[in-house]
């Protein structure tokens, strides 16, 4: 994996330690990294999303943004995407905050690119299983990951995540780990977190979690982040595309100085050579959409396990 350069060291950066261990466990877990009034202000945009998508028409063209699922009681929504064009001022407080921007910088350098952003949800009574998975497989030149932030209490035996350790080294045959241990595979953990706990996971990190009866609401929100160089060298967007992705940055680091006045802001080291030219029109910048996607590993029906690119089969946990 390309070590990264150096960047300053400021209070709300990753230790060394803590890079150390996300490159060990492919996880980490922080603290209280989400300030109360920030926490509560998303709580609230999560529920009105939740509520906007849910008063949406069924044919209604806004719809593509809000994902629903069959279940055994009927259809569910459980994911929000692009929620910067969505009413709520908190995502971009969110993504321009230093507890957000110090990991990024912290993991994948000073040009890295927020690349998506969602909201996962499970309503109570809504305990569906999340199977294994890795959400993306890639060469690890660079770091690819998720930054989640939880709205409220993850609990053991209440569909909390489960977390494979270690196993974001290499792709894995998530059909044989699930055939073989179910949910017990050796060495998982289950990430107990409380409302404004951050984990942070690798995306080739095999992660999922079971089916569960009665569970209480759970809100997650999810900003992924790669550095730019590793999205020119290997896709499976454009330069063109870095650039619109990363004119959210100025846009999200203005929302946070307005909601925080006189608070310290994350200091932008983008190289030169990236850095935006904004389009002058906030608006035109809180949507830029995903043609493609990188491939994950998952199991489910009419789906392969994933094949690495030099021919290798996939790795066994």
């Amino acid at each position: 994996m390309t070590i990264q350069t150096p960047i300053p060291t400021r209070p709300y950066h990753l230790t060394d330690e803590e890079i150390a261990r996300f490159d060990e466990d492919g996880y980490l877990i922080l603290r209280n990294r989400i300030p109360a009034e920030l926490l509560t202000r998303l709580q609230d945009a999560a529920d009105q999303w939740i509520a906007d998508g849910a008063a949406l028409p069924a044919d209604d063209g806004r719809g593509a943004d809000y994902t629903y699922a069959e279940r055994p009681t009927g259809r569910v929504m459980f994911r929000v995407d692009y929620l910067h064009n969505k009413n709520q001022a908190a995502s971009l407080e969110l993504l321009g905050s230093p507890a957000v921007l110090g990991i990024a910088e912290s993991l994948a350098g000073p040009d890295f690119v927020p690349t998506y952003e969602s909201l996962v949800f499970k309503k109570a009574g809504d305990g569906a299983a999340i199977n294994w998975h890795q959400d993306a497989v890639h060469p690890r030149t660079r770091r690819i990951f998720n930054i989640d932030v939880y709205l409220d209490p993850s609990r053991a035996g209440e569909g909390a995540l489960r977390v494979a350790p270690g196993s974001h080294k290499a792709p894995v045959d998530v059909c044989q780990l699930e055939e073989e241990y179910g949910w017990d595979a050796p060495g998982v953990i289950q990430a107990e977190l409380e409302p404004g706990d951050v984990l942070v996971h690798d995306v080739m990190v095999v992660h999922g979690s079971e089916a569960v009866v009665g569970n209480r609401l759970r809100r997650t929100i999810y900003y992924e982040f790669r550095a730019a160089g590793q999205i020119i060298d290997e896709g499976p967007w454009d330069a063109e595309w870095i650039d619109r992705r990363l004119r959210l940055v100025p846009v999200a680091l203005r929302e946070h100085e307005r909601a925080n006045p006189g608070a310290d802001g994350f200091q932008w080291h983008i190289s030169d050579s990236l850095r935006p030219a904004s389009s002058g029109d906030d608006e035109t910048e809180l949507r830029i959409a995903h043609t493609v996607h990188s491939p994950g590993s998952y199991c489910s029906a009419g789906s392969v396990p994933f094949a690495a690119d030099d021919g290798t089969s996939s790795a066994k946990l």
